[in-house]
């Protein structure tokens, strides 16, 4: 009943915190209150006292939700199209022609897709940035909360198209700010989210500034992606991205900088002065041939760093355990050393620490006072988590997105045996289909 807190305890499973000491609870107990986590440890029988349910997850893992801090979830229908081709005209020539013609069902429909792989992945919470051209923002919005994932959905600004276009854009983005910073319960936010120095013009940064600061909001923005636009920026405005961005008091604001592929030591320090988290995308940065981004410099010089996916235009999947297993073996491999970004460092970054990147230290850890977002794995049936010993190993090195059963956001079962309750799978898959043939 509304209003009565009902208390939850979760039995039978081994239980891998993520918390700063990596604790981990074979046969352990976690109990949720109010969409709390209340306690996890080890079985105490006395405070199973006064449960309303006792759910036993029969051998189960339990993980906090994964942490996708950089995507582009409208992008979802456009998976496989602009294949093996560079940032710029993958974005000129495909994307933002094809962007152009969406209508406010296409965006609705590819969300939910977005959302569904990434629930259905483990994924509990993300950070988006979508294009609002042609569509109704707030439908697409009213139809994320309805799935019941977390997040931060936040309206790109861009300086395309006449003067007047461009003051639509920009009205567009704060109006959207100011109604959509608390929704959904809490569960969503949004940020303030110039595209990237080389598709705003100063005085858009600068009046993205403002917004983010009359309404305490963060800022989002890719930066610093490719060596072309490090010389493009430099060219135009003399000086390189982080610094352009830096005088313009982009970073004022707390920022999530999208990539960061090419940096130097001197853009670290700016980076850590001013708290500039980095959103890193291993596999898109990959694919489109940006190249790698140096994550063991960033987290030596003590910048945050979550991981990301990206668009599935570009990666071309939502799978957060792949996407993490990469990005640490690509440290290992550019610094031929296998101790760099070990697995529970690399965990931590795509669930607590991704968290923090995006504002959201309220989730991403399985702690008491924090939310009840979390997932399970069964691993007993799948050869390639055995031994189940090695657990914390497989977690990064073997496990995917397909081995995840049950996915639970503010205590609610959101996904009950691969199956998810809020989407309607089917229907969905239709709809893509059906309208993804519009517009190729």
């Amino acid at each position: 009943m509304e209003g009565i807190m009902m208390k939850t305890i979760y039995v039978n499973a081994t239980f891998f915190t993520m918390d700063k000491e990596n604790h981990i609870f074979e046969n352990g107990m976690m109990v949720v209150e109010d969409q709390l986590i209340s306690y996890i440890g080890e079985r105490s029988d006395e405070l199973m006292v006064g449960a309303d349910q006792v759910v036993d997850l029969a051998g189960k893992w339990v993980m906090p939700g994964l942490v996708n801090t950089h995507s582009h979830i409208l992008m979802t229908l456009l998976r496989g199209i602009g294949d093996d081709m560079l940032l710029k005209p993958w974005l000129e020539t495909k994307i933002w022609p094809i962007e152009s013609q969406y209508t406010t069902e296409i965006a609705s429909v590819s969300a939910q897709l977005g959302i569904l792989e990434m629930v259905k992945s483990g994924t509990t919470t993300f950070s988006d940035m979508f294009n609002p051209n042609g569509i109704d923002s707030n439908v697409v919005m009213e139809t994320i909360g309805e799935t019941g994932i977390r997040g931060a959905f936040s309206y790109s600004i861009f300086s395309f198209g006449t003067e007047e276009q461009q003051k639509a854009n920009i009205k567009g983005a704060e109006e959207f700010s100011k109604k959509y910073k608390m929704f959904a319960d809490g569960r969503l936010t949004t940020m303030v989210a110039p595209h990237s120095p080389y598709a705003c013009t100063p005085e858009a940064l600068m009046e993205c500034v403002r917004i983010a600061k009359e309404n305490d909001l963060m800022m989002h923005i890719h930066v610093s992606e490719t060596d072309y636009e490090i010389q493009d920026i430099l060219t135009r405005y003399g000086n390189r991205p982080v610094e352009h961005l830096r005088k313009l008091g982009v970073f004022d604001q707390p920022t999530v900088m999208a990539h960061g592929v090419v940096l130097n030591d001197e853009e670290r320090a700016i980076l850590k002065q001013y708290d500039v988290r980095v959103a890193h995308n291993p596999i898109s940065n990959l694919k489109l041939g940006s190249g790698v981004a140096d994550v063991v410099s960033l987290l030596d010089a003590g910048i945050i760093v979550g991981i990301a996916t990206d668009s599935t235009a570009s990666n071309n999947n939502l799978d957060m355990f792949e996407e993490v297993r990469t990005a640490a073996l690509l440290q290992k491999g550019m610094y031929k050393d296998a101790t760099k970004l070990p697995a529970q460092t690399a965990l931590a970054l795509a669930t607590r620490v991704g968290a923090e990147a995006i504002g959201m230290g309220h989730t991403g850890s399985l702690e008491a006072n924090k939310k009840a977002d979390f997932i399970t794995i069964y691993p007993y049936d799948k050869e390639h988590l055995q031994p189940v010993s090695a657990a914390y190993s497989h977690l990064l090195y073997a496990a995917r997105g397909s081995d995840v059963c049950d996915v639970f956001i503010d205590g609610k079962t959101i996904v009950k045996d691969r199956k998810c309750l809020t989407i309607d799978e089917e229907k969905v898959i239709a709809e893509v289909n059906r309208l993804q043939k519009s517009l190729v």
